[in-house]
């Protein structure tokens, strides 16, 4: 982790007395929710950030040495069910998630927090009794992508989807089947070896 930690943030965690905390910010179509594991506000990046205090709960954060995607958990405990609006109404699946370390030195945010996820939102619970609600949230790596199969196909129907005016695929199906008399002296009488379909290329035999 220290590779990208500010000298500021390195000099603290080798302090004497140390005061870190957790910030979570997610990109709802609506606004940013941004939350961290204090009272009161505090500016991270010239944004505010609200104290969840002890009701706002983050997994441990993992990181491996392989290629491998690895999630985390955020939860809101006992906040006021009128709050829970913005999980029922809002379309969050795949909305950017991230999630800071940072320290605090004399009531001031050290500068820069580190980013230590970085993902998108997929699954969110709500646990509601009436008067308070509990939700968790989980946000998956950008690595998961690698885990999804590619449904796209290198055909002409397939590369038209982004570029209705691209060519360039529309004489594969034909390449399939086709003899082409490369180097022999003779034409391919069923279609001559032709250059963008213009001039033949009759190369002698060596």
């Amino acid at each position: 982790m220290s590779r990208n930690l500010t000298t500021a943030v390195s000099n603290q965690l080798s302090a004497d007395e140390l005061q870190p905390f957790f910030a979570i910010k997610l990109n709802f179509d609506s606004g940013a929710l941004r939350l961290w594991t204090g009272y009161g506000d505090i500016t991270v990046a010239s944004e505010t950030y609200t104290g969840g205090g002890q009701f706002l709960g983050i997994s441990p954060v993992e990181e491996t040495v392989e290629i491998a995607a690895r999630g985390v958990s955020m939860s809101l405990n006992g906040i006021d069910a009128s709050l829970i609006t913005l999980a029922l109404t809002e379309n969050y699946q795949t909305r950017s998630s991230k999630v800071f370390l940072g320290v605090i030195s004399s009531g001031a945010v050290v500068a820069d927090p580190y980013l230590i996820f970085d993902g998108r939102m997929d699954v969110m619970t709500i646990d509601d009794n009436g008067e308070t609600a509990n939700i968790s949230m989980t946000a998956e790596s950008r690595l998961i992508e690698l885990e999804r199969p590619k449904l796209r196909r290198y055909t002409s129907e397939d590369q038209k989807l982004n570029h209705p005016d691209d060519i360039g695929l529309d004489f594969v199906a034909s390449l399939q089947e086709k003899e082409i008399a490369w180097g022999s002296g003779k034409d391919d009488i069923s279609s001559p070896v032709s250059v963008n379909n213009v001039y033949d290329v009759n190369l002698p035999y060596f």
